[in-house]
């Protein structure tokens, strides 16, 4: 499964996107861990956890540590990445409310094939100025995750 192009649904990225920001914060990721930060029940996550391990997205026994495959990492950051990008793109550029954004991101992320989704992150950093950074933007690169532009507007 190498090459191989994962698909998989809206609310398993949502968890694997959770398990990533729980590994990068926490060091490690744990069931009860995941269910507080998505408010859902340990039976879901591990409905879930069950889901993404036939995907080999993680590797998990029972009652331990889930750790994500490189697999499972890679299109975590993806993920992260598209919905980063959706952000910038309707908060910063079309200048929509931070909420608005957020959510119109969440939909924006799923929609649209990885060559759409490059191209509109290379209009992004042309517009706001993020050409110097001279990444040569790639979805599949995640050079571009600790650009000040992607930080949240708090």
């Amino acid at each position: 499964m190498s090459n191989e192009k994962s698909y998989i649904s809206s609310s398993l990225e949502e968890y694997l996107k959770a398990m990533y920001v729980l590994k990068t914060t926490n060091g490690e990721i744990r069931v009860t861990d995941v269910a507080n930060k998505l408010n859902v029940s340990k039976a879901s996550v591990n409905k879930a956890v069950k889901a993404l391990k036939e995907e080999e997205m993680l590797n998990y026994e029972a009652y331990s540590e889930i750790k994500l495959t490189s697999k499972g990492e890679d299109l975590a950051k993806k993920i992260l990445e598209a919905y980063d990008i959706g952000v910038l793109f309707f908060r910063d550029v079309l200048s929509m409310p931070e909420e608005k954004a957020i959510n119109e991101a969440e939909k924006l992320k799923t929609a649209i094939s990885d060559e759409a989704f490059n191209s509109l992150a290379r209009f992004v950093h042309k517009e706001l100025n993020l050409s110097n950074l001279n990444c040569a933007y790639d979805i599949n690169n995640n050079r571009c995750r600790t650009c000040i532009k992607r930080q949240p507007t708090v």
